[in-house]
């Protein structure tokens, strides 16, 4: 199995190769840029992605520390939206310059 999956691999790359080798330098500059533009978008999903993740586990503590202790809940929830803009501000922050980054 092992074996079949290497030659699968390398008779793919073997065949992608002659492709691409056809095509010369015109090809080369339409794609210059293009290793910025996967960068960024990679860069802005990941933050995304990273405050989601913040504000669910905010969201999720939240909600147990008002389970544990109701009469705190309402300065829990303060602090629990405090938390939640200062992490969609980073958020924003980063996908900002991320995609400012394209244009350089």
């Amino acid at each position: 199995m092992k074996n079949t999956t290497t030659l699968a691999i390398i008779a793919a790359a073997t065949a992608a190769s002659s492709v691409l080798a056809d095509t010369g330098a015109v090809a080369a500059a339409d794609y210059k840029g293009m290793g910025v533009a996967i960068g960024a978008g990679f860069v802005g999903g990941l933050a995304v992605i990273g405050a989601g993740l913040g504000i669910g586990r905010i969201g999720a503590s939240a909600n147990e520390s008002t389970a544990r202790q109701p009469e705190m809940g309402g300065r829990i929830f303060t602090n629990m939206i405090l938390t939640a803009a200062l992490i969609e501000g980073v958020a924003l922050f980063a996908v900002v310059v991320s995609l400012l980054g394209i244009n350089k």
